[in-house]
């Protein structure tokens, strides 16, 4: 059976991880991963969340303002 597109990067993706790997220590692997952190929550989403909060904390204020 053919592989999907997706499957195909993945597996580039993984072939690409254990390159990187070869030759290196455990503990080597397991440092070098521990110092990348990786958000659990995009930008994007955070973004929005910051909209939601603070966009009606302003519109808030500015209708109390000038709508009083």
């Amino acid at each position: 059976m053919a592989q999907t597109l997706e499957q195909r990067r993945r597996n580039a993706k993984f072939v690409k991880e254990q390159d990187a790997r070869r030759g290196k220590s455990e503990t080597e692997i397991k440092k070098r991963s521990k110092d990348q952190f990786k958000s659990p929550i995009s930008p994007f989403w955070l973004g929005i969340l910051g909209f939601v909060v603070f966009g009606g904390l302003i519109f808030e204020v500015i209708s109390r303002i000038f709508f009083r």
